[in-house]
């Protein structure tokens, strides 16, 4: 049976989850499920959203901040499908309001959507006294979406199968970042639609190799080493469907990244910096050239979803 908020039952729960960047990501060919296999290694960076939940009548979303004119407020957001999931296994019922404030890029390869229903988890886990551990969360969230685990315990992680797969990667040291966010979104779906055209060419893109060499750079303690094996697969594909891709890579390195890529599925490119000092110097070069909406810096590894 479900179970309705009681009198007196626990007010707003706030929590706060991190953006995820792709440091490695190699994609195989697809499955019959239309899923591909997947090789990467995330890693969670300080650029937030928060999504507050209460008691409520019914299923409520409200959606405020960057982007949120563009965040789907019907079932099909995966907030809702995670209140939905967590109701249905733990009996309450899927009676909340949930407020979100979009920090992370909406559709930019940041798993922004997959880290409010990370977000969403923990605070219904909170707000209905569920208290499950966080590794029973993940079993709900693998079956939301491939980035939802991830966000659920942050850090730097090794991720298979669809990605959902996690193994922890020990980070020695924080890494510095700036974020150029692009003017509109990419649809991931497409994106992967994109490579498998493009592997079918003639001349396919090269394809990633594996994540030895990213794994080693991630325990020196110098950033130059990472900045040499960041790779991504579906970069190709993004630049493909977003030609002006190239620019705005081209142009964080003029600007004096030690490198950059693509985040996911684009169109957020990422590049890494020394420190948070040079950051803030690369931020304030790539602002000034005109190719992406706005810059941002941050660092990395966080922790994922918690409560705030």
């Amino acid at each position: 049976m479900s179970e309705e908020p009681l009198p007196g039952s626990p007010g707003p729960v706030r929590v706060r989850v991190p953006a995820k960047i792709n440091l490695h990501l190699a994609v195989g060919l697809p499955r019959d499920d239309g899923y591909h296999d997947l090789t990467t290694v995330y890693q969670a960076i300080s650029l937030y959203d928060e999504v507050v939940v209460e008691p409520a009548a019914g299923l409520e979303l409200v959606v405020n901040g960057e982007g949120a004119e563009d965040v789907p407020l019907d079932d099909s957001n995966l907030a809702a499908r995670a209140v939905y999931a967590l109701a249905e296994r733990t009996g309450r019922s899927p009676n909340v309001r949930i407020v979100m404030r979009k920090g992370i890029p909406v559709a930019g390869g940041m798993a922004g959507g997959s880290a409010d229903a990370a977000a969403t988890l923990v605070a219904c886990d909170a707000l209905w006294a569920c208290g499950l551990s966080r590794d029973e969360l993940a079993e709900t969230a693998a079956e939301l979406g491939s980035d939802v685990p991830f966000a659920l315990y942050g850090g730097t992680a090794l991720g298979t199968g669809r990605g959902e797969r996690l193994s922890p990667v020990l980070a020695r040291t924080q890494r510095h970042w700036v974020i150029a966010i692009a003017n509109g979104g990419l649809s991931t779906p497409d994106v992967f639609k994109e490579l498998d055209r493009l592997r079918s060419t003639d001349r396919p893109p090269p394809r990633t190799a594996g994540a030895d060499a990213l794994l080693r750079a991630l325990r020196e303690e110098a950033a130059t080493p990472l900045a040499k094996v960041i790779a991504n697969d579906l970069q190709p594909a993004a630049i493909s469907l977003r030609p002006s891709l190239r620019r705005t890579l081209a142009a964080g390195v003029e600007s004096g990244a030690l490198g950059g890529a693509v985040s996911g599925s684009g169109p957020t490119c990422v590049f890494l910096a020394e420190d948070g000092d040079h950051a803030v110097r690369v931020a304030a070069g790539l602002s000034g050239l005109g190719v992406c909406r706005t810059v941002r810096t941050a660092y990395g590894p966080v922790p994922g979803a918690r409560v705030v």
